[in-house]
């Protein structure tokens, strides 16, 4: 039995804050709330970005993201083959959500 995740997210312009160099940047974001330990899961892909790339160089590394709906902590990591980073992190998201628990 598949059970499928109400999900919420953001799409559009963020920044991102890595190893002291803020970057202007688009993201695609999704979440849900995982009941089963209490805890908000957001993940996404930031759309390919030279300075980026430059900057990380492929390895994985925690950054801070702020979109105009709120800022969180995650951790960057895999560029997919078009040189989009995953970002995922766990707990308050940087976008909005339904839940007035987080």
């Amino acid at each position: 039995m598949t059970e499928e995740h109400d999900e919420e997210g953001y799409t559009g312009p963020a920044t991102l804050l890595v190893h002291d160099t803020s970057l202007a940047v688009e993201v695609e974001l999704r979440g849900y709330f995982q009941p089963i330990d209490g805890y908000y899961r957001w993940y996404g892909r930031v759309k390919a970005n030279p300075e980026l790339s430059t900057l990380l160089g492929g390895k994985k590394t925690p950054a801070q993201l702020t979109t105009p709906q709120g800022e969180a902590g995650g951790e960057l990591s895999d560029p997919d083959p078009w040189d989009r980073y995953r970002i995922m992190g766990t707990s308050r998201p940087p976008f909005t959500t339904d839940l007035t628990t987080l």
